[in-house]
């Protein structure tokens, strides 16, 4: 998107001028998020594969947005999301 805009060449005598639209295209999820069953205290990871590597990605329970914390691992490598629990516990699922 940031390409967009108005490009000209100039040969010193002439010059044209074009402009150039950008249609963003949306993030799709090539891989979906999958039911994980884990023991309470242990570590749970849910990940999903993204259309665009590295395009932004919100994790929400319950409508409610989860912040990185030590608890709430979130991790975006190229075109795998991952959030990471640990230490789940009941209220967790």
């Amino acid at each position: 998107a940031q390409d967009a805009g108005d490009y000209t060449c100039d040969s010193g005598d002439q010059q044209t001028t074009a402009s150039l639209q950008v249609k963003v295209l949306p993030v799709l999820f090539n891989k979906e998020l999958k039911n994980v069953e884990t023991e309470e205290g242990g570590t749970a990871v849910l990940h999903c594969e993204i259309s665009k590597p590295d395009a932004p990605v919100e994790w929400r329970k319950g409508g409610v947005v989860i912040q990185p914390s030590d608890k709430h691992e979130v991790k975006l490598k190229g075109s795998v999301a991952e959030l990471i629990i640990h230490g789940v516990e009941p209220d967790d699922c």
